[in-house]
């Protein structure tokens, strides 16, 4: 596992956010990069930046909060925000990050919305190498490293780590409930009678809010409200009994069909790779 050095403060904290925040800005080159280290608990407060956001979570689970949704960037996972959107960011235990900041104008069509990634290893190796000190890295060499690892940003695959949150005040209160709360026994119907519309109607009305079936919606929660409780020491048992799962199986069956991995392996691999 990736060993963490000690974090300043709370108040220091902030006043290193607000530098950091300046740097960025005042930066010239087209990619900007750097390792940040943060407590268990710590809130960062809405922000934004004019530059897009790559930030890889080495250790610890990050998650991003903004009117869009929710996202979870657990290790060995990375996170692409837009430049401009407003965010918050949490740290769920320990976090250890490398974020590039990237102009723009730098790529001909850069992603317009949130992108959570899996690592992919070139990528990994090619931030941890972006966030070196410049005195440590010839000028032609670090611009060839930005470069690739541009590239290679384009290039990770997808995970369904975001929850996406309707604008719908009343439809956007039963989810935030249900994260409160969440069970693998959510009956469509039952959130169908609670805005007095039909099932058909019901359905329609929440994949237009949120582009995804509540199925789907439902599951990515699962996987929202367990990563943190299994990156934390957890067992795979206790959280997916928690979750309303009839069986430690059929969570492991729902877990690996949304990450690709079942949860145990999912971690050593993680720790395996940063080690």
């Amino acid at each position: 596992m990736t060993k963490m050095r000690q974090t300043p403060a709370a108040s220091q904290l902030a006043e290193l956010h607000v530098e950091r925040l300046a740097a960025i800005e005042a930066a010239s080159g087209p990619v900007y990069a750097i390792p940040s280290e943060y407590p268990a608990g710590y809130h960062v407060k809405p922000h934004n930046h004019s530059r897009a956001q790559f930030v890889y979570a080495r250790a610890g689970v990050v998650m991003v909060s903004s009117v869009q949704g929710r996202w979870m960037v657990p290790p060995q996972h990375a996170l692409w925000i837009p430049a401009g959107l407003v965010h918050t960011v949490d740290m769920l235990g320990e976090v250890s990050m490398l974020s590039a900041y990237v102009l723009p104008d730098v790529l001909s069509d850069p992603p317009s919305a949130i992108r959570v990634v899996a690592v992919s290893d070139l990528a990994r190796a090619l931030i941890i190498e972006a966030v070196a000190p410049v005195a440590e890295a010839r000028t032609g060499r670090r611009e060839l490293v930005m470069a690739l690892l541009l590239e290679e940003v384009l290039r990770l695959p997808d995970r369904p780590l975001g929850l996406p949150f309707p604008s719908d005040q009343r439809l956007a209160n039963l989810c935030r409930g249900f994260l409160d709360n969440p069970s693998a026994r959510l009956v469509i119907d039952d959130w169908a009678e609670r805005l007095a519309m039909s099932r058909r109607a019901f359905t329609r009305f929440f994949r237009k809010e949120t582009g995804i079936s509540l199925s789907t919606w439902r599951q990515q929660a699962a996987v929202f409200t367990a990563l943190p409780r299994l990156a934390g020491g957890e067992t795979v048992t206790a959280v997916a009994l928690d979750l309303g799962y009839d069986s430690v199986a059929a969570f492991t069956t729902m877990f690996r069909r949304m990450l690709g991995a079942a949860p145990r392996s999912y971690f050593k691999t993680g720790e395996q790779s940063s080690s």
